[in-house]
This record gives structure tokens, sequence and C-alpha cells, in this order.
């Protein structure tokens, strides 16, 4: 019997972002974080599959009901527990999905009951260099809180991470959009702008 993982769901997400967004070989992440070559290839599969929750342990593949996701978001939110005490006291698989309950249900979307199983990954959609200034100064705004943007302006988790990631190192050029022709007639970001961008 294989040994299950002892990273979080929201661990492997970053060291698969990292191998997908970032371009770090398997081999480089294997020797740096401590995990078979076999393991993240498992899991960059599962990632492409079913996204998020094809990250979760299989044996950890819950059912959880629409009145037990309100009464642990309830809690949270009246500051009945912290995310990793809920989970326990709930029985949910990771704090990571409990956060992404209580980000859709701030945002006004009702909570469902969820099957045992995965569901499908958010896919991308196209945006404008504004857009992406908007969505890249949420995220850093809030802590780089990249499930909260996703789940506010309906962009992929691999999307926002990469504009995040562009954005530090480049500045407000690295967020245009490079595949066409013209970029040299889009203006860059006042100083102002990007300060404001810069503040978390």
């Amino acid at each position: 019997m294989s040994k299950r993982s002892p990273k979080s769901v929201s661990e492997k997400l970053e060291i698969v972002l990292l191998h997908l967004e970032e371009g770090k070989s398997l081999s480089w992440l294997t020797r740096n974080q401590g995990i078979s070559k076999d393991t993240l290839s498992n899991w960059v599969r599962k990632y492409k599959e079913a996204g998020v929750d094809g990250l979760e342990e299989s044996r950890q593949w819950k059912k959880y009901s629409k009145e037990l996701k309100e009464q642990a978001v309830s809690d949270y939110l009246n500051g009945l527990g912290s995310l990793k005490d809920l989970t326990k006291k709930y029985g949910i698989s990771d704090p990571y999905v409990l956060r992404s309950w209580i980000k859709s249900y701030t945002s006004g979307k009702e909570l469902k009951a969820t099957s045992k199983g995965m569901r499908r990954m958010k896919q991308g959609r196209k945006t404008t260099f504004e857009e992406r200034i908007e969505i890249v100064n949420f995220t850093l705004a809030h802590e780089k809180d990249y499930q909260g943007a996703v789940e506010k302006y309906g962009v992929s988790y691999q999307q926002i991470y990469s504009w995040v990631r562009k954005f530090e190192k480049d500045g407000s050029n690295g967020l245009l959009d490079r595949r066409g022709k013209g970029l040299t007639s889009k203006p860059n970001l006042t100083p102002e702008e990007e300060l404001r961008l810069k503040i978390k």
C-alpha cells in the first residue's frame, strides 16, 4: 500500500503550479520538496484532470451536506473556531476546502451538497489588460487570496497565479498580452497606480 502524502492540498497546489506556471522541472522540485518524481507526476496529472479537488487523497474524498457546510461556515464567521479547529470538528479533509466554502458564501453563492468524487477544474477565460490589473490588485490586497479571486472574477487559479508572479517580476508590463502586435502603444501604469497595486 502506498503512503499517503503528508502535504496539504494547498501545499500540493503550490508545488504543481511551480511546475506548470513557473517551468520548474520535476527533478528540481522532487529534490527541493522531498517528494518522489512519481508522486509529483501523479499530482500534476490529477490537477489537470480535476483541478484542486484532484489533489485530495482518494481516501479523503467525502460527501459534505449543505447543512454541514453552512454550519461550519457560520461557526467560522461567528468566531467559534479557527479554520484548523473547525476542519477537525466537522471532519473536513483540509482547511483549504473550508476556506473555499467561506469565500463562496461571503460572495453570495449558495452552498450545495457535494458528492464523493471530483469536480471539473474551473477553466480560464479571456481577459483585458484592465481586468488583469484589477484581479491582481484584489489578490494582493487580500494577502494573495487566489481562491477568493477565482470565485469573484470567474478565472482559473492558474491564470491568477501566473499574473501575480508576472506582476511581481515585471510590474504592469508583465500583464500585457504579448501574443499580438501593437504592444508598444499600450500605456504603462503611472507610478501612483504601480504603488497602489503593490500595497497589500
